[in-house]
């Protein structure tokens, strides 16, 4: 056998057998597996909701049919979607705010104890504080423009961020950071080939609860002072008794909430392959 051809041979290691990816019908039976029990919760949920609606033990002004939302969200889609549109734009300027400047303050954090010493005491001061109630400080400061909103979005995304990324920077293996100090790597070698990438998992891992978040602190700053946005339109909704409205909104708001955690984590499989491909057992022992 040519040298050649005996580089080109797999390498066998004993004990370990190497299993191929899943197929396309595999990945679909897991996924079937994974939310077939969430989504006969939820159409449960709206079946006692439907049940409750049509066997009127409620007033129709204190909880309405679905059948009455589902028309407010077909009917006036033009007027939801507008503030819709307002308060998804809110929570994703936060949310991207919040994870530059939580990113920024944990990689400082983790190298600077000095900082991290005078800087996470005010950080749990800081998320202790219900954001509800400053929130008007922040209408009064900045006005009823959409900076009061954008604050209280980075405000409360803001520190599942930085707790998550410090706690990654962190989780390193010191055996990893001598090994890479022994080989002569600078200090920014060795986070952006060490430090980072074992962080993102742990990164990740926040940016799914703050992206969340950040929807909630959108809301909460329409709710102090605005004219548009659904933190805008289920208040109104609440002032008028407009039930199927107010339905309308938190459905959609929980939807965006939805939507974006799983934008999030299909960015953590994509940029985390190894990550993922572990969680899935690729590779298995035969002992």
């Amino acid at each position: 056998m040519s040298q050649s051809a005996v580089k080109a041979a797999p390498r066998k290691v004993a004990g370990v057998a190497k299993r191929n990816g899943p197929g396309a019908g595999e990945r679909a039976a897991r996924a079937i597996e994974q939310s077939w029990r969430p989504v006969a919760l939820l159409l449960a949920c709206f079946g006692v909701w439907w049940v409750i609606a049509a066997a009127e033990l409620v007033e129709p002004y204190l909880v309405p049919s679905p059948g009455a939302t589902l028309d407010v969200l077909t009917g006036k889609t033009d007027y939801i979607w507008q503030h819709t549109w307002v308060t998804t734009y809110e929570t994703l300027l936060g949310f991207l705010i919040a994870v530059a400047v939580g990113v920024l303050a944990a990689v400082i954090m983790v190298y600077s104890s000095t900082v991290e010493k005078t800087l996470y005491p005010i950080l749990l001061f800081a998320q202790v504080v219900p954001k509800i109630a400053i929130a008007p400080l922040f209408v009064v400061w900045l006005g009823f423009g959409i900076a009061p909103k954008i604050l209280i979005a980075v405000l409360i995304a803001f520190f599942p961020v930085v707790i998550s990324m410090v706690t990654g920077l962190k989780a390193v293996d010191p055996e990893m950071l001598q090994l890479s100090s022994t080989m002569g790597a600078s200090p920014w070698q060795t986070f952006v080939k060490i430090r980072f990438p074992a962080s993102l998992p742990h990164l990740f891992s926040g940016l799914k609860v703050a992206v969340t978040l950040a929807v909630t602190g959108a809301v909460v700053g329409e709710f102090v002072g605005a004219n548009e946005g659904l933190g805008y339109v289920i208040l109104q909704a609440n002032g008028n008794l407009d039930t199927p409205m107010l339905f309308a909104g938190l459905l959609v708001m929980s939807l965006i909430g939805v939507i974006l955690f799983v934008l999030v984590e299909i960015a953590e499989k994509l940029l985390l392959p190894w990550h993922a491909s572990r969680r899935e057992a690729g590779v298995t022992t035969a002992y």
